[in-house]
């Protein structure tokens, strides 16, 4: 009696693992936007009218040697081999996506080519640039329809850098570069599922100089790469609250 107890439990959570298997393959979700940016953010630091840090986040935009492609790589790594597993959908293969006419086709509004973006735009290979958020409705309603007869969403997810404040007074003080990544959730019409931000610090710090802080690539990138780290280690745990979010709403 005991032994066939323990068979039935055992079919039971076999049979519970399978239906949960298909649960999440039933759904599936296209990541359709996938991006950083060159342009270091400072309103945080409330010096965004000073005209000597402007042209220093112009000059480093523009500065082929600040690279943040290999950034951008680290993210879609950990995005599609760790985080999106967790999700309770299946991602839609990237080939799928990117190489779908229509999305290559598409042409979103307020759209940043690499070659040609006011922001420094990053797209990971073969991705395009679909703002979505505010004033984003008609990209984030037009692009759903693409996928509408694949997927029951779509995706958009984006990592980018701005420097904030760490210890000191007025212009004398040290700061610290904050990452953040965003993703947001829309369902296959285009409605908003979910959107989170989520932001870690770096280790690494840098100062302010007159009330400028040093913004020379040498000082920057690391800080960029340490702030991605920290982000990296802290979604892990700050995943369980996102999916939640999505739970029969798509």
């Amino acid at each position: 009696m005991k032994k066939i107890n323990l068979l039935l439990m055992l079919f039971c959570l076999n049979f519970g693992f399978i239906v949960q298997a298909q649960d999440k393959t039933d759904k599936k979700v296209a990541v359709v936007s996938f991006y950083t940016d060159k342009t270091i953010g400072v309103s945080e630091l409330g010096l965004e009218g000073v005209k000597g840090l402007a042209d220093k986040i112009f000059d480093l935009k523009n500065n082929p040697n600040f690279n943040l492609t290999p950034l951008l790589e680290k993210y879609h790594t950990a995005f599609f081999d760790n985080y999106s597993k967790k999700f309770p959908f299946a991602i839609l293969p990237e080939a799928e996506v990117t190489g779908n006419k229509e999305y290559i086709d598409f042409k979103p509004r307020f759209e940043e080519k690499d070659t040609e973006s006011i922001n420094g735009i990053i797209n990971y290979n073969g991705y395009k640039h679909i703002y979505e958020g505010m004033f984003g409705k008609v990209n984030e309603e037009g692009i759903a329809k693409v996928f509408s007869t694949q997927a029951n969403g779509v995706l958009f997810t984006q990592i980018h850098f701005s420097l904030v404040k760490n210890f000191g007074i007025g212009g004398m003080a040290t700061v610290k570069m904050r990452a953040f990544v965003r993703m947001a959730l829309y369902d296959s019409t285009g409605k908003k599922v979910w959107s989170i931000t989520e932001g870690a610090n770096s280790k690494e710090t840098s100062v302010m100089v007159g009330g400028i802080p040093v913004m020379s690539v040498e000082k920057i990138q690391p800080m960029c790469e340490s702030a991605l780290e920290q982000l990296l280690k802290d979604l892990d745990g700050r995943m369980e609250k996102i999916i939640k979010k999505t739970d029969g709403k798509i």
